[in-house]
Protein backbone atom coordinates (compact mmCIF):
# COMPACT_ATOMS: atom_id res chain seq x y z
CA UNK A 1 0.00 0.00 0.00
CA UNK A 2 1.58 3.54 -1.14
CA UNK A 3 2.00 6.44 1.29
CA UNK A 4 -0.11 8.07 -0.79
CA UNK A 5 -2.96 6.09 -0.29
CA UNK A 6 -1.88 6.14 3.57
CA UNK A 7 -2.00 9.73 3.52
CA UNK A 8 -5.48 9.77 1.87
CA UNK A 9 -6.67 7.28 4.98
CA UNK A 10 -5.03 9.61 7.56
CA UNK A 11 -7.13 12.14 5.91
CA UNK A 12 -10.29 10.60 6.30
CA UNK A 13 -9.92 9.87 9.52
CA UNK A 14 -9.29 13.49 10.25
CA UNK A 15 -12.22 14.44 8.58
CA UNK A 16 -14.67 12.22 9.98
CA UNK A 17 -13.29 13.87 13.70
CA UNK A 18 -14.17 17.16 11.97
CA UNK A 19 -17.58 16.06 10.93
CA UNK A 20 -18.10 14.18 14.09
CA UNK A 21 -21.00 15.87 15.42
CA UNK A 22 -22.56 16.37 11.75
CA UNK A 23 -22.29 12.59 11.13
CA UNK A 24 -23.98 11.59 14.13
CA UNK A 25 -26.80 13.44 13.27
CA UNK A 26 -27.04 12.23 9.58
CA UNK A 27 -26.79 8.46 11.19
CA UNK A 28 -29.12 9.00 13.70
CA UNK A 29 -31.55 10.79 10.83
CA UNK A 30 -30.96 7.88 8.37
CA UNK A 31 -31.36 5.42 11.23
CA UNK A 32 -35.56 6.97 11.89
CA UNK A 33 -35.79 7.53 7.96
CA UNK A 34 -38.62 5.82 6.07
CA UNK A 35 -37.07 6.85 3.03
CA UNK A 36 -32.65 7.16 3.60
CA UNK A 37 -32.16 4.09 5.93
CA UNK A 38 -30.00 2.70 3.54
CA UNK A 39 -27.50 5.71 3.91
CA UNK A 40 -25.55 4.20 6.34
CA UNK A 41 -23.73 0.93 4.33
CA UNK A 42 -23.04 3.70 1.42
CA UNK A 43 -19.29 4.14 2.57
CA UNK A 44 -19.04 0.75 3.53
CA UNK A 45 -20.29 -1.21 -0.10
CA UNK A 46 -17.84 1.69 -1.58
CA UNK A 47 -14.87 0.83 0.77
CA UNK A 48 -15.47 -3.20 -0.54
CA UNK A 49 -15.62 -2.22 -3.83
CA UNK A 50 -12.10 -0.19 -3.48
CA UNK A 51 -11.02 -3.29 -1.36
CA UNK A 52 -11.63 -5.87 -4.35
CA UNK A 53 -11.32 -3.63 -7.30
CA UNK A 54 -7.55 -2.45 -5.89
CA UNK A 55 -5.35 -4.69 -8.66
CA UNK A 56 -7.12 -2.84 -11.11
CA UNK A 57 -6.89 0.87 -9.78
CA UNK A 58 -4.44 3.01 -11.57
CA UNK A 59 -0.79 3.03 -9.74
CA UNK A 60 0.18 6.26 -11.46
CA UNK A 61 -0.50 8.65 -8.50
CA UNK A 62 -0.32 12.41 -8.55
CA UNK A 63 -1.59 15.48 -6.93
CA UNK A 64 -4.60 17.14 -9.01
CA UNK A 65 -4.90 20.64 -7.71
CA UNK A 66 -7.68 21.84 -10.03
CA UNK A 67 -10.52 19.28 -9.64
CA UNK A 68 -9.57 18.81 -5.31
CA UNK A 69 -9.98 22.81 -5.17
CA UNK A 70 -13.11 23.14 -7.02
CA UNK A 71 -14.40 20.09 -4.52
CA UNK A 72 -13.19 21.73 -1.48
CA UNK A 73 -15.17 25.11 -2.69
CA UNK A 74 -18.26 23.03 -3.28
CA UNK A 75 -17.63 21.22 0.07
CA UNK A 76 -17.90 24.31 1.72
CA UNK A 77 -20.27 26.22 0.05
CA UNK A 78 -22.87 23.28 1.15
CA UNK A 79 -21.33 23.47 4.85
CA UNK A 80 -21.95 27.00 4.93
CA UNK A 81 -25.63 27.19 3.66
CA UNK A 82 -26.24 23.90 5.97
CA UNK A 83 -24.98 26.12 8.99
CA UNK A 84 -26.49 29.15 8.45
CA UNK A 85 -30.10 28.46 6.27
CA UNK A 86 -32.07 28.73 9.20
CA UNK A 87 -35.56 27.82 7.32
CA UNK A 88 -33.95 24.38 5.98
CA UNK A 89 -36.10 20.99 7.60
CA UNK A 90 -34.13 18.56 9.04
CA UNK A 91 -34.12 16.45 6.02
CA UNK A 92 -32.68 19.55 3.75
CA UNK A 93 -29.78 20.33 6.14
CA UNK A 94 -28.75 16.16 6.52
CA UNK A 95 -28.79 16.31 2.34
CA UNK A 96 -26.28 19.81 2.69
CA UNK A 97 -24.24 18.30 5.41
CA UNK A 98 -23.40 14.98 3.64
CA UNK A 99 -23.25 16.98 0.33
CA UNK A 100 -20.16 18.88 2.38
CA UNK A 101 -18.56 15.53 3.55
CA UNK A 102 -18.79 13.77 0.28
CA UNK A 103 -17.16 17.23 -1.45
CA UNK A 104 -14.35 17.26 1.28
CA UNK A 105 -13.45 13.16 1.17
CA UNK A 106 -13.00 12.99 -2.77
CA UNK A 107 -11.44 15.37 -2.59
CA UNK A 108 -9.20 14.02 -0.52
CA UNK A 109 -8.65 11.19 -3.71
CA UNK A 110 -7.29 14.10 -5.79
CA UNK A 111 -5.17 15.22 -3.74
CA UNK A 112 -3.60 12.31 -2.35
CA UNK A 113 -3.96 9.67 -5.14
CA UNK A 114 -4.71 11.91 -8.17
CA UNK A 115 -6.78 11.88 -11.85
CA UNK A 116 -6.14 8.85 -12.93
CA UNK A 117 -6.56 6.89 -9.78
CA UNK A 118 -9.94 8.46 -9.36
CA UNK A 119 -10.55 7.55 -12.74
CA UNK A 120 -10.18 4.09 -12.06
CA UNK A 121 -12.17 4.20 -9.04
CA UNK A 122 -14.72 6.24 -10.75
CA UNK A 123 -17.99 3.54 -9.95
CA UNK A 124 -16.73 3.16 -6.54
CA UNK A 125 -16.59 7.30 -5.97
CA UNK A 126 -19.56 7.51 -7.75
CA UNK A 127 -21.89 5.35 -5.57
CA UNK A 128 -20.90 7.63 -2.99
CA UNK A 129 -23.33 9.39 -4.24
CA UNK A 130 -26.07 7.44 -2.35
CA UNK A 131 -24.75 8.49 0.98
CA UNK A 132 -26.14 12.17 0.24
CA UNK A 133 -30.35 12.02 1.90
CA UNK A 134 -32.33 13.33 -1.11
CA UNK A 135 -33.76 16.68 -0.78
CA UNK A 136 -37.14 16.71 0.45
CA UNK A 137 -39.17 18.00 -2.49
CA UNK A 138 -37.48 15.33 -4.76
CA UNK A 139 -38.66 12.85 -2.09
CA UNK A 140 -42.26 14.15 -2.31
CA UNK A 141 -41.84 14.42 -6.43
CA UNK A 142 -41.08 11.18 -6.69
CA UNK A 143 -43.38 9.70 -3.86
CA UNK A 144 -46.50 11.30 -5.81
CA UNK A 145 -45.44 10.34 -8.85
CA UNK A 146 -45.09 6.49 -7.82
CA UNK A 147 -48.10 6.75 -5.48
CA UNK A 148 -50.11 7.70 -9.52
CA UNK A 149 -48.36 4.98 -11.23
CA UNK A 150 -48.98 2.76 -8.64
CA UNK A 151 -52.41 3.40 -8.47
CA UNK A 152 -52.48 3.26 -12.35
CA UNK A 153 -50.89 -0.22 -12.72
CA UNK A 154 -53.24 -1.57 -9.80
CA UNK A 155 -56.54 -0.52 -12.00
CA UNK A 156 -54.92 -2.68 -14.84
CA UNK A 157 -54.52 -5.55 -12.02
CA UNK A 158 -58.12 -5.08 -10.77
CA UNK A 159 -59.02 -5.51 -14.79
CA UNK A 160 -56.92 -8.40 -15.27
CA UNK A 161 -57.80 -10.32 -12.27
CA UNK A 162 -61.77 -9.37 -12.87
CA UNK A 163 -62.59 -7.78 -9.28
CA UNK A 164 -65.17 -6.00 -9.60
CA UNK A 165 -64.14 -2.11 -8.37
CA UNK A 166 -65.16 1.72 -9.07
CA UNK A 167 -62.29 4.36 -9.41
CA UNK A 168 -61.63 8.44 -8.31
CA UNK A 169 -58.03 9.09 -9.04
CA UNK A 170 -56.20 6.81 -6.10
CA UNK A 171 -59.00 5.79 -4.34
CA UNK A 172 -60.79 2.56 -5.15
CA UNK A 173 -64.12 1.27 -4.21
CA UNK A 174 -64.33 -2.37 -3.89
CA UNK A 175 -67.32 -4.32 -2.27
CA UNK A 176 -67.30 -3.73 0.85
CA UNK A 177 -64.32 -1.37 1.40
CA UNK A 178 -62.82 1.27 -0.04
CA UNK A 179 -58.80 1.61 -0.99
CA UNK A 180 -56.96 4.93 -1.47
CA UNK A 181 -53.41 4.60 -2.54
CA UNK A 182 -51.40 6.99 -0.26
CA UNK A 183 -47.98 8.22 -0.22
CA UNK A 184 -46.59 5.67 2.00
CA UNK A 185 -48.03 3.10 -0.25
CA UNK A 186 -45.20 4.45 -2.85
CA UNK A 187 -42.62 2.41 -1.81
CA UNK A 188 -40.16 4.63 -2.65
CA UNK A 189 -37.06 3.29 -0.13
CA UNK A 190 -37.69 0.31 -1.34
CA UNK A 191 -37.29 1.48 -5.07
CA UNK A 192 -34.35 3.18 -4.50
CA UNK A 193 -32.69 0.01 -2.49
CA UNK A 194 -33.97 -1.51 -5.90
CA UNK A 195 -31.86 1.13 -8.01
CA UNK A 196 -28.48 0.52 -5.88
CA UNK A 197 -28.70 -3.12 -6.06
CA UNK A 198 -29.48 -2.74 -9.85
CA UNK A 199 -26.47 -0.85 -10.30
CA UNK A 200 -24.25 -3.01 -8.19
CA UNK A 201 -25.00 -6.22 -9.97
CA UNK A 202 -24.73 -4.93 -13.28
CA UNK A 203 -21.35 -3.25 -12.50
CA UNK A 204 -19.93 -6.17 -10.94
CA UNK A 205 -21.38 -9.01 -12.80
CA UNK A 206 -21.94 -7.11 -16.49
CA UNK A 207 -19.83 -5.93 -19.15
CA UNK A 208 -21.95 -4.85 -21.79
CA UNK A 209 -23.01 -1.44 -21.94
CA UNK A 210 -26.46 -1.57 -22.77
CA UNK A 211 -27.28 -4.81 -20.83
CA UNK A 212 -26.10 -2.77 -17.75
CA UNK A 213 -28.53 -0.13 -18.46
CA UNK A 214 -31.04 -2.44 -19.62
CA UNK A 215 -30.97 -4.32 -15.79
CA UNK A 216 -31.19 -0.59 -14.00
CA UNK A 217 -33.92 0.81 -15.97
CA UNK A 218 -36.08 -2.47 -15.47
CA UNK A 219 -36.29 -1.85 -11.63
CA UNK A 220 -38.60 1.04 -12.65
CA UNK A 221 -41.41 -1.17 -14.12
CA UNK A 222 -40.75 -3.71 -11.78
CA UNK A 223 -40.80 -1.39 -8.58
CA UNK A 224 -44.70 0.23 -10.01
CA UNK A 225 -45.51 -3.47 -10.52
CA UNK A 226 -44.39 -4.57 -7.10
CA UNK A 227 -46.22 -1.65 -5.31
CA UNK A 228 -49.49 -2.47 -7.90
CA UNK A 229 -49.49 -6.58 -6.67
CA UNK A 230 -49.02 -5.53 -3.27
CA UNK A 231 -52.60 -3.30 -3.49
CA UNK A 232 -54.40 -5.63 -5.43
CA UNK A 233 -53.63 -8.32 -2.69
CA UNK A 234 -53.80 -6.51 0.52
CA UNK A 235 -57.76 -5.65 -1.82
CA UNK A 236 -58.40 -9.02 -2.53
CA UNK A 237 -57.78 -10.37 1.14
CA UNK A 238 -59.95 -7.61 2.40
CA UNK A 239 -63.00 -8.37 -0.11
CA UNK A 240 -62.72 -12.08 0.58
CA UNK A 241 -61.76 -11.87 3.84
CA UNK A 242 -63.33 -8.75 5.52
CA UNK A 243 -62.52 -5.27 5.74
CA UNK A 244 -59.78 -5.81 8.99
CA UNK A 245 -57.72 -7.17 6.67
CA UNK A 246 -56.14 -3.78 5.76
CA UNK A 247 -54.84 -3.63 9.30
CA UNK A 248 -53.55 -7.15 8.73
CA UNK A 249 -49.15 -7.79 9.21
CA UNK A 250 -49.44 -8.05 5.08
CA UNK A 251 -49.78 -4.43 5.05
CA UNK A 252 -48.43 -3.33 7.85
CA UNK A 253 -44.91 -5.33 7.57
CA UNK A 254 -45.31 -7.00 4.07
CA UNK A 255 -42.95 -4.58 2.30
CA UNK A 256 -39.68 -6.93 3.01
CA UNK A 257 -41.64 -10.18 1.20
CA UNK A 258 -42.91 -7.89 -1.77
CA UNK A 259 -39.46 -6.20 -1.79
CA UNK A 260 -38.06 -9.96 -1.71
CA UNK A 261 -40.75 -11.29 -4.85
CA UNK A 262 -39.80 -7.54 -6.97
CA UNK A 263 -35.51 -8.93 -6.42
CA UNK A 264 -36.30 -12.80 -8.49
CA UNK A 265 -36.96 -11.03 -11.90
CA UNK A 266 -34.49 -8.70 -11.55
CA UNK A 267 -31.96 -11.18 -10.70
CA UNK A 268 -33.23 -14.25 -13.25
CA UNK A 269 -32.80 -11.01 -15.74
CA UNK A 270 -29.21 -10.66 -14.22
CA UNK A 271 -28.60 -14.51 -14.99
CA UNK A 272 -30.10 -14.27 -18.53
CA UNK A 273 -27.78 -11.25 -19.90
CA UNK A 274 -24.50 -12.67 -17.98
CA UNK A 275 -25.32 -16.24 -19.44
CA UNK A 276 -25.13 -14.37 -23.02
CA UNK A 277 -22.14 -12.59 -22.11
CA UNK A 278 -20.44 -15.70 -20.85
CA UNK A 279 -21.76 -17.28 -23.92
CA UNK A 280 -19.93 -14.85 -26.57
CA UNK A 281 -16.89 -14.60 -24.51
CA UNK A 282 -16.11 -18.23 -25.32
CA UNK A 283 -17.52 -18.01 -28.81
CA UNK A 284 -14.46 -15.18 -29.23
CA UNK A 285 -11.41 -17.44 -27.46
CA UNK A 286 -13.01 -20.28 -29.92
CA UNK A 287 -12.77 -18.08 -33.04
CA UNK A 288 -9.60 -17.29 -31.39
CA UNK A 289 -8.06 -20.54 -31.51
CA UNK A 290 -9.23 -21.05 -34.68
CA UNK A 291 -7.87 -18.22 -36.29
CA UNK A 292 -4.50 -18.97 -34.44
Amino acid sequence: MSKRFVGWCIYLAVLCGMFALPLLKLARFAAHSDVHSYVLLIPFVTAYLIYIRWNQLSDELSTAWGPAALLISMGAGAFFAGQHFAELNVNDHMTLIALSFLCFAIAGAFLFLGTKWARSAMFPLFFLVFFIPLPEIVVDTLEEASKQASAEVANWLFLITGTPFLRSETMFQLPGITITVAKECSGIRSSLVLIITSLLAANMFLRTTWRRAALVAAVIPLGLLRNGLRILVISLLCVHIGPHMINSVIHRRGGPFFFALSLLPLFAMLWWFRRQEIKQQLRRGDYGRTAH
